[in-house]
């Protein structure tokens, strides 16, 4: 079967970058690493090409041999590719270390099989008091844990590993084509090995198994949404010894149904009457640590927002208390009597035959339609 262009395979035009064929690399290597599609022929061969293609172009000087005479300049047993000096696979080097490694932490960790274990995310849902004023909270965290009766090992109590006849030891295959070696983690050991000679009954001599524990979730005060508590180590146990992961808590407030927080402030919408805002008065306001009075001055109007200092939030990164803004809602009278809307209505004929000036906004508002009729008109 022949070879595909290397350039067809890079998915490259012939006169690339070499910025190019870097980043390329890394998208196809990282797309059919043998790690991510284990057991797939097809992505291991495609990653055997991509390796193979890229070892090619990434030198300059096999790279105008290619460009001049194909895969025939690079044939050890043709003419072209003794005249350019190729010699077997020893002077190529494992690639793994300056480009493959950057993608997954290095060969020498994967090829020693160690590896550290997973990061979690729990999403939180917290009442906005808990947030503000922070609490204690149990949460249920399924996970891979350290098998306890192989400590990890995965390998029965008093019985033990052996050394894997397949790499004899190393973690490592190396497989050659043509003149290119290309070096891969063994398959049977994942790179540890070793092989387990008796599996443990408890993690299938996986090491792990999964567990859910019940953590305490100490939530510092003023904590906001969105805002990520880590829990150092609680995140999935690693393999081969590794170290474990950690779990990240993310904060989501349940929305209030008086307050609305923003950021180190908070919000509310106070209803009063309308002989209240119209004659003033006090009412009472509830914050988060307690009733305070707010009086209402005479002729408030709606919308009208009033600040009270201090009774907001203190933040989690900050020890500046934040304020709590009132904003005025004025409630329309509903379910009248005849006597009640007869009242209004005398209340409100009154308004017009006084000469007053007792509706400022109302007042306002026709004077700015008749500006506005008036352009239109002109």
């Amino acid at each position: 079967m022949s070879k595909r262009d290397y350039y067809e395979v890079m998915g490259l035009a012939k006169g690339a970058s070499a910025d190019e064929l870097k980043k390329s690399y890394r998208r196809l290597a990282m797309k059919y690493h043998p790690d991510r599609n284990p057991g797939d022929a097809a992505a291991e061969a495609s990653f055997k090409e991509t390796k193979e293609a890229y070892e090619v172009l990434s030198d300059e000087r096999k790279r105008a041999i290619y460009d001049q005479y194909g895969h025939a300049g690079l044939d050890p047993t043709a003419g072209a590719g003794r005249a350019a000096g190729f010699g077997g696979a020893d002077g190529l080097g494992d690639i793994f270390g300056d480009v493959f490694g950057d993608i997954f932490g290095g060969g020498r960790r994967s090829r020693s099989g160690v590896y550290r274990g997973a990061d979690l995310r729990y999403e939180m849902a917290l009442d906005l008091e808990q947030a503000v004023f922070g609490a204690s909270v149990n949460v249920s965290i399924p996970a891979l844990r350290t098998c306890e009766p192989c400590k990890g090992s995965g390998a029965a109590p008093g019985s033990g590993t052996t050394s894997c006849r397949r790499c004899g030891g190393s973690g490592n295959l190396r497989v050659s084509q043509g003149f290119f070696s290309i070096q891969q983690t063994c398959s049977s050991c994942g790179g540890s090995g070793q092989t387990i000679e008796k599996p443990c009954s408890s993690c299938q001599g996986r090491g792990r198994v999964q567990e859910t524990r019940t953590l305490s979730v100490k939530v510092p005060a003023g904590v906001d949404d969105g805002d990520r508590i880590r829990l150092s180590g609680e995140g999935e146990a690693g393999q081969n010894g590794g170290p474990p992961g950690d779990l990240y808590v993310e904060i989501r407030v349940r929305p209030h149904d008086i307050f609305e927080r923003n950021g180190a402030d908070l919000s509310c919408v106070v209803p009063v009457s309308f002989a209240t805002a119209a004659l003033g008065g006090s009412i009472e306001i509830p914050t988060l640590d307690g009733e305070v009075t707010l009086k209402i001055p005479a002729e408030t109007q709606p919308g009208k927002v009033f600040r009270l200092r201090g009774k907001g939030v203190t933040p989690v990164r900050s020890s500046s208390v934040g304020d709590l803004y009132c904003r005025i809602d004025v409630e329309v009278p509903v379910h009248l009597t005849p006597e009640q809307k007869r009242l209004l209505k005398a209340f409100n004929d009154s308004l017009s035959v006084d000469g007053g000036d007792h509706r400022p906004r109302s007042d306002s508002w026709r004077d700015g339609v008749r500006r506005f009729f008036s352009a239109m008109n002109s």
